[in-house]
């Protein structure tokens, strides 16, 4: 149970141990809150104490007189913002005039407790700076979140489409300079590869969209019904010319027409990437099974290939992102290291869950089971 660390400064003794008293065993529960608070009370006599337990122990909520002994009340204010610490103030003062109260603003009072208060009126004003102290710093690590992705997302992109953006202009510039001859003919194998490397920057480049905007801007969900054999159909047509150039079949197994309420952009999301991954990751002449069941709440699926399989090293870290499998097998194999990240927040999402056995040289199986119903 997470506990904030309060410091009540005031030069009045029954101030401070009343405040310690009605606090003791207090704990503040909101719905949107993973947890309940609890809260452990420092005590100091003047601004200049309070300052230093401010410095020492970084308090998180602040309940500050403002006439004190030496410096006042909104001195220690605005000597809190000027340190820019994360910590909540609220003033606990029986002389709140206007001009008072106007300034204790200015410098980020948040709330005011007029002296002498029922534990009540004191427990109330608690609740409420434990809110806003929650919301403020789960809306700092979003944002702290969301500069680390953008890092990401620019250091990825630029990292990894240098090497084949070089490679597709060294094939323009041979063709340019005639090279290997005047036919176009002469030029199948360079353009070959140039639009396989075209193809594989398209594909990072979608990934990185995806993991971008479940992470950072994750739109209003479209819920409706959702019939997962046209979606598995689709993903299967999209990864066709792969799977005949690996000489892998791909069988299609479902007892009836499972349906579920969810986003169709999300159910193309998973079966895209599972699918793709178990015919990118086969030997040649493998097979991949998928089956699309269903119980009484939950849909169950199963993405089962005969491919090179998954170490148990590589399974821990398996779903993180930008994480790719390397090793003999896999260096020749393209892919962002997002895939699994995006298939895994998207099953996250609908409150699911996704689990893989694999075998090395044997093959592996990709379970996900989904709520059939969106909550």
């Amino acid at each position: 149970m997470p506990v904030l660390k309060v410091l009540v400064v005031d030069d009045e003794p029954g101030i401070r141990s009343g405040v310690s008293r009605i606090l003791n065993n207090f704990r503040v529960a909101y719905p949107f809150m993973d947890e309940d608070f609890t809260f452990e009370v420092t005590e100091a006599a003047t601004g200049e104490d309070g300052i230093n337990i401010i410095d020492g122990d970084k308090p998180d909520i602040v309940l500050l007189d403002n006439k004190l002994p030496g410096i006042q009340g909104t001195e220690v204010l605005e000597y809190i913002r000027n340190k820019n610490y994360d910590v909540v103030v609220a003033m606990i003062t029986s002389y709140a005039s206007l001009d008072v109260a106007l300034k204790a603003h200015k410098f980020g009072a948040t709330d005011f407790v007029p002296k002498p208060f029922t534990p009540q009126e004191l427990k109330s004003s608690i609740e409420n700076i434990t809110k806003q102290l929650y919301l403020r710093r789960i809306t700092h690590k979003m944002n702290e979140e969301g500069r680390k992705v953008r890092y990401q997302f620019l250091s990825v992109l630029s990292h990894e489409l240098k090497a084949p953006l070089n490679a597709v202009e060294g094939y323009l510039r041979m063709m340019q300079d005639r090279q290997a001859g005047e036919r176009i003919e002469d030029y199948s194998t360079p353009i070959e590869r140039s639009l396989q490397r075209i193809q594989w920057m398209r594909s990072l480049i979608m990934d990185l969209l995806d993991f971008t905007k479940i992470r950072l801007e994750r739109k209003e969900e479209k819920i409706e019904e959702v019939h997962l054999k046209g979606i598995a159909s689709s993903a299967i047509v999209t990864v066709r010319p792969y799977a005949i150039q690996m000489e892998v079949s791909i069988n299609l197994g479902l007892k009836s027409d499972v349906v579920i309420m969810a986003d169709p952009t999300d159910m193309e999301i998973i079966f895209n990437n599972l699918v793709s991954n178990a015919v990118k990751y086969n030997k040649r002449g493998g097979k991949v099974d998928i089956v699309i069941d269903e119980d009484e709440n939950d849909v169950l699926l199963l993405f089962a290939d005969t491919g090179i399989g998954i170490s148990e090293l590589d399974k821990e870290n398996l779903f993180s992102d930008f994480v790719r499998i390397k090793n003999e097998k896999t260096r020749n194999i393209g892919g962002s290291g997002l895939g699994l990240s995006i298939v895994k927040q998207v099953v996250d999402l609908y409150r699911g869950s996704i689990t893989v056995e694999s075998v090395p040289d044997v093959g592996t199986a990709f379970k996900v089971r989904i709520p059939k119903k969106f909550n």
